[in-house]
């Protein structure tokens, strides 16, 4: 327990000294991903587990750094926060049921397609499709108990998102520091003694030789917008967004929230051919969306929520008959021009990759 307990602030400070390395491989591997399908047996399946797992590995990382940072009572962050982790932030340190609700809602998020990918080798279709709606229970539950605990609109993701930059984080100074603070301390040169350290003040340059200025046309915009405060910015945290006031704004989430539930449950009792799934989602959503409440131009984030659910729509054109008759032979043909066609061809093999899986598995198509 004591070597674990030593290890943990060791990796802390090997993390906050090699983030940016570690930001541009994670980066690097994700693109990797998009180009693995197709490319040898079961790519699609280590495409899969390898995004996985830096999602994992990514949100643990977010977890220590938000540690560092709550450790630091110095940090002040370049840029403010965004409305959407100053939300999530405060109700994930406020309430802990809040907090490993939304952390077991974004690790299913982030595995649900390599567990179909394994079902789909290891078990029958008919157990595979029983095993996402249990997914699609649980994750409709851990929603519902999300809205419970906030009464207000549902955000995705409901964890914070890291928005700065970990290089301008430091440990504490109790903190122990193996890897970083030999360096510092090696790399720093000797203080020189008062006595002899140059007290002159040097002459400012003469008017002839300075280099003249030039002020900016709208340094004086710039400086007064960097310190205009909008209505949100002023609001607590938890009061970014307003609660549910009526039945029919909580009709609405909650319509929201068993879409996708409702949608794979008619896939999995019907033909797959059927319609009766595609109509039965997109009528939740259009239900949804008319319901619920007109948020004022100074809600910015609840206003950026509902446009976010507005642009997931497009997913609708990769399922049920609008994949199979308009979106599908879209993708195919552009594939078929653009073989032949430098720089184009890759793109055009990319999309013949991927519409195979798009047919096979359903958390492809899934927001």
């Amino acid at each position: 327990m004591a070597s674990k307990a030593r290890s943990i602030p060791a990796y802390e400070s090997w993390l906050l000294s090699n983030m940016g390395a570690m930001s541009t491989l994670e980066s690097s591997l994700r693109s990797l991903t998009w180009f693995l399908p197709g490319r040898f047996k079961d790519a699609e399946l280590a495409s899969e587990a390898l995004a996985a797992s830096l999602n994992l590995v990514s949100m643990y990382h977010d977890t220590l750094l938000a540690k560092v940072v709550q450790r630091d009572p110095k940090y002040r962050p370049l840029i403010p926060s965004s409305l959407h982790t100053r939300f999530t932030r405060a109700w994930s340190d406020k309430n802990n049921r809040y907090k490993w609700a939304a952390r077991s809602l974004e690790l299913i998020r982030f595995t649900e397609l390599v567990l179909e990918m394994t079902l789909r080798r290891k078990v029958s279709p008919r157990t595979r499709w029983r095993s996402v709606v249990l997914l699609e229970i649980i994750k409709a539950v851990l929603r519902i108990i999300l809205l419970r605990i906030t009464r207000r609109p549902l955000l995705n993701p409901p964890i914070p998102e890291r928005d700065f930059d970990p290089s301008t984080l430091t440990l504490d100074s109790e903190t122990p520091s193996p890897i970083v603070a030999p360096s510092s301390a090696s790399s720093s040169p000797p203080a020189t003694p008062s006595h002899l350290q140059n007290n002159r003040v040097p002459l400012p340059p003469h008017p002839l030789l300075a280099s003249p200025p030039h002020p900016a046309e709208n340094s004086a915009e710039d400086y007064l917008l960097s310190k205009a405060l909008t209505a949100s910015s002023v609001k607590p945290s938890h009061s970014l967004l307003k609660t549910l006031s009526s039945h029919r704004d909580w009709l609405a989430e909650f319509l929201y929230i068993l879409r996708p539930l409702v949608y794979v449950s008619l896939l999995v009792s019907d033909n797959r051919k059927s319609n009766r799934p595609l109509v039965g989602a997109l009528i939740l959503e259009f239900a949804s969306r008319n319901l619920r409440r007109s948020p004022p131009p100074s809600a910015a984030l609840e206003r950026a929520e509902y446009a976010r659910r507005d642009r997931d729509m497009i997913w609708y054109l990769l399922r049920g008959s609008i994949w199979e008759s308009y979106t599908r032979p879209k993708l195919e043909s552009f594939a078929d021009m653009t073989s032949h066609t430098p720089l184009l061809s890759l793109f055009g093999a990319l999309v013949k990759d991927w519409v195979p899986l798009i047919d096979e598995y359903y958390y492809y198509t899934a927001p």
